[in-house]
């Protein structure tokens, strides 16, 4: 069973029987390629969030809202202001931290928070180790196909140009 979803969104692919659960997988299909991303299931809660949120197709058509080069691109507001967004409880739900999941590469996924115990449904995926980040956000996937391209894509997006259809200021100018 698959659901596929728009620009932005994600494409949940569930087990097959040669999967097992711990190898769910979504595909995040945006508009500079595709990022595979493997859930990691000794966040239980967070994943089911994540996952259900995808199956529901809540994440079409959400932009990246943050992006800052070297550290993070931020998702998962539909609202695309960075303030909103709702886990599928209907409220916030606890960090699921564990010691043994870290910042420690390119393309970690974690639940963006306001602080402890604060996840909804934003997440962001990271550009580099972020070992400051150790301890405070609940990592739930990696990256496993598309971070060469997609995230660099990301990460490079640019103003290519600027063309000017009106410019009072050097009218005025030659008006002199």
């Amino acid at each position: 069973m698959s659901h596929d979803v728009t620009q932005y969104g994600c494409k949940l692919i569930s087990a097959t029987e040669s999967q097992s659960a711990t190898q769910m997988s979504v595909t995040l299909h945006t508009s500079l390629g595709e990022l595979k991303v493997l859930s990691i299931t000794t966040v239980p809660k967070t994943a089911e969030n994540f996952l259900a949120l995808c199956a529901s197709n809540y994440y079409d058509g959400c932009i990246f809202h943050r992006n800052i080069k070297g550290f993070m691109v931020q998702t998962g507001d539909p609202s695309g202001s960075g303030k909103g967004g709702q886990s599928i409880w209907g409220k916030p739900f606890p960090d699921e931290i564990r010691s043994t999941l870290k910042f420690n590469s390119r393309g970690m996924v974690a639940m963006a928070n306001n602080g402890p115990d604060t996840n909804k449904s934003q997440f962001f995926i990271t550009y580099a180790k972020q070992p400051h980040l150790d301890g405070k956000y609940t990592i739930f996937g990696k990256v496993i196909d598309g971070a060469d391209s997609t995230l660099d894509a990301m990460e490079r997006f640019k103003l290519t140009h600027i063309t000017i259809h009106a410019n009072p200021i050097a009218d005025a100018e030659l008006a002199r």
